[in-house]
């Protein structure tokens, strides 16, 4: 399973916020130029995430974008879905209707459905905060 750019961008550009957050608001184009990532990207992905409440902008002089609730408070899980990143490893479309002609589940279904829930889990145990501070390194990192 392979995530889109709206979602790794997203998750790079809050994590940017995170890591800066001292109250100011921070332009995109810092976040642009930072994460080297297109301002005018940025621009569709931060109008989503400010709908969906996880940015607050501030505009006039000194304006930009600031987190919504403390970086803590914030999951990866819900910073792709806010940009519309479906968290899935299935063909099909949910339900209890398969990704096969009429409606039939494939044989690895189940497999697959449940690596998407366990992504998701991790997505949803793992903050801007953790990814900001470097405390997400792999089991074989920490036994290094």
């Amino acid at each position: 399973m392979q995530l889109s750019t709206k979602g790794r961008y997203a998750v790079m550009a809050m994590t940017d916020l995170a890591a800066r957050d001292g109250g100011r608001a921070t332009a995109l184009a810092e976040i642009a130029e930072r994460q080297q990532i297109s301002l005018a990207y940025l621009e569709q992905l931060f109008a989503r995430l400010r709908r969906r409440g996880l940015v607050t902008a501030v505009r006039g002089p000194g304006g930009g974008y600031r987190l919504a609730k403390p970086a803590a408070e914030t999951t990866v899980a819900e910073v792709v879905m806010a940009v519309d990143e479906p968290l899935k490893a299935v063909r099909c479309n949910g339900g209890d209707d398969g990704c096969m002609k009429g409606g039939a589940r494939c044989l690895t279904h189940d497999l697959w459905a449940e690596t998407g829930r366990r992504i998701h889990d991790y997505l949803a145990s793992v903050s801007l905060a953790d990814v900001a501070g470097g405390r997400v390194a792999g089991e074989a990192a920490r036994a290094a």
